[in-house]
């Protein structure tokens, strides 16, 4: 056989199987999610148990430590946010008359005066409203039911998913070097020094990305926290927590944070003075995570175009729901380092030079 065939061959056969793995994922998409969490998890910690096997620790009792110490961070995390957000919700609750006071005295009129519309409700047209879709009203119980059914359905599904998560965690721990091996004795030889290296550099740039991510989420949730507490705000720690959790979206934790900092700064100091401070501190953040965290933790190697980042999380949404979101950018990583290899292949083969 030509050297010239024996390439369109093998480039046949990675077609193939590319397109039976999207298959393969497109139809079964609705049970993967607790598989694809639990493997980023388990990526995750493995190291852990890796150092633990090598002090003689049994990767079984490895893997349940390991467990346990996950559910203990994550029972930590529990009890100390969930009073932190009850006092603010509780806070909000409290001056919720005040915000809308204001809202009548000052952000209505000057909206009427500035596009000319009234804002007032007229209380003969709502009832004169309501008189009128009264009667279609007897026939919402037999619309709603049929969401309600499909969405108590969804929320079992969540649960099943939920408690299929650690299980699923709890094996590959335990035999995740079982299943490394047993992975590369299933590749041909012919392919396996060029899939032994597609798998170094994935599994550098996975390492990279989801543990460097997960330090700049940390840090800058600390920072607009603790700068948002020290400019006087008084929620400063739910809009700080969501401005850091968005981090790992371009731009959209700085707006989204900016903007609910920006209404509870207005809300709060009824006036510009309180609000510029709040500038501020996001703009230091943005700075701060552009020039010197995510560099630093991150880097730059990576190389998902903002484009990219929001399709891929608008995809892997559709596909896997919530949770698709959270696999989005590292499933994507991935993606690029093997179209990389890919696109450096189609360049040296007869197909592009020919």
């Amino acid at each position: 056989m030509s050297a010239k065939n024996s390439d369109n061959i093998y480039y046949l056969w990675w077609l193939t199987l590319g397109c039976v793995s999207a298959g393969l994922i497109y139809l079964l998409s609705p049970i993967l999610t607790p598989f694809l969490l639990a493997a980023v998890i388990a990526y995750i910690c493995n190291p852990i148990v890796t150092r633990m096997a090598a002090h003689r620790v049994p990767r079984t009792f490895g893997a349940v430590l390991v467990m346990l110490l996950l559910l203990s961070v994550f029972a930590a995390l529990i009890l100390i946010m969930v009073p932190l957000f009850e006092e603010e919700a509780r806070r909000l609750l409290d001056k919720m008359p005040a915000y809308l006071d204001m809202l009548k005295s000052h952000v209505i009129p000057w909206l009427e005066a500035r596009l000319n519309i009234s804002l007032q409700p007229d209380m003969n047209v709502l009832r004169e409203a309501i008189s009128e879709h009264w009667q279609s009203a007897g026939g919402l119980a037999a619309k709603v039911l049929p969401s309600l059914t499909s969405g108590g359905m969804a929320v079992v599904e969540f649960l099943v998913n939920l408690l299929l998560v650690p299980v699923v965690l709890f094996y590959l721990l335990r035999d995740w070097d079982q299943l490394i091996k047993w992975a590369d004795e299933m590749v041909p030889r012919y392919w396996h020094d060029q899939v032994s290296l597609l798998a170094l550099e994935t599994d550098r740039i996975l390492a990279e990305f989801l543990r460097g991510q997960l330090s700049v989420i940390v840090l800058m949730s600390t920072c607009y926290i603790t700068g948002l507490w020290l400019v006087g705000l008084e929620f400063a720690l739910p809009i700080g927590l969501v401005a850091g959790i968005l981090v790992f979206v371009p731009y959209l934790g700085m707006i989204v944070g900016l903007t609910l900092a920006t209404f509870a700064a207005l809300m709060q100091f009824q006036g510009w003075a309180g609000v510029i401070p709040v500038w501020v501190v996001f703009a230091l953040g943005q700075l701060l995570e552009g020039m010197l965290i995510t560099p630093w933790l991150v880097g730059d190697r990576i190389g998902l175009h903002p484009v990219m980042v929001i399709f891929a999380l608008l995809a892997f949404g559709q596909l896997f729901g919530f949770f698709g979101i959270l696999l989005a950018l590292p499933v994507s990583a991935v993606m690029l380092v093997w179209l990389r290899h890919l696109h450096q292949r189609y360049l040296d083969s007869n197909l592009y030079n020919s």
